[in-house]
């Protein structure tokens, strides 16, 4: 993905198998983990759910939907201020509830990541003995006029960083709760 990013075996074996992007020349990719002390079912219950990705997305004020929830449905997401945007628009190419991936495409909004797409996925693993999750998302943009590569990922990873952060304490807390979302199969 990116000559910096170290992983670990399993964590490069996850990579390779689900987050294949292929940049063009004038784009960035790279794939950022989180181990998380919850189980995977608990945080897949949180990251499958397009239609609220307010859950744990702490930029994220409002999100509607756009028809009936599905592959190819569409969200109307408000950005909360202090970001360099107000809204995005962003469909969902994929949703694998065996294979715990989710696949994210930006289409539209007042900000300058285009043609962005990530994939996330979620693995079960054991932490200090105990049930934990491994969360990978990997993405791929369009570096934008005036920005190098280094700067695009740059910023993008910061707020992947800050979503996966707060998708760990979410589940954390819920975990400790034993609560699970429910699960609503389109």
């Amino acid at each position: 993905m990116n000559g910096s990013d170290a992983y670990s075996a399993t964590e490069a074996q996850y990579v390779r198998r689900h987050h294949k992007h292929e940049p063009r020349e004038n784009q960035c990719t790279s794939a950022l983990v989180k181990h998380i002390r919850a189980p995977a079912h608990l945080v897949w219950s949180l990251v499958r759910r397009f239609d609220q990705p307010q859950r744990y997305k702490p930029f994220v004020s409002r999100c509607v939907m756009n028809g009936e929830l599905g592959i190819g449905s569409v969200r109307e997401v408000n950005v909360k201020s202090g970001l360099p945007a107000t809204t995005s628009t962003e469909r969902l190419e994929l949703l694998d509830d065996e294979e715990h991936i989710l696949g994210v495409q930006i289409v539209g909004g007042d900000h300058r990541l285009k043609n962005y797409s990530s994939i996330m996925t979620v693995h079960p693993e054991f932490i200090d003995g105990r049930p934990g999750t491994l969360v990978i998302e990997s993405f791929v943009v369009d570096v934008p006029d005036g920005n190098t590569k280094d700067e695009t990922c740059y910023f993008v990873k910061a707020l992947i960083r800050c979503n996966l952060k707060s998708l760990a304490d979410v589940s954390e807390r819920m975990a400790v709760q034993d609560r699970v979302e429910p699960v609503n199969q389109f």
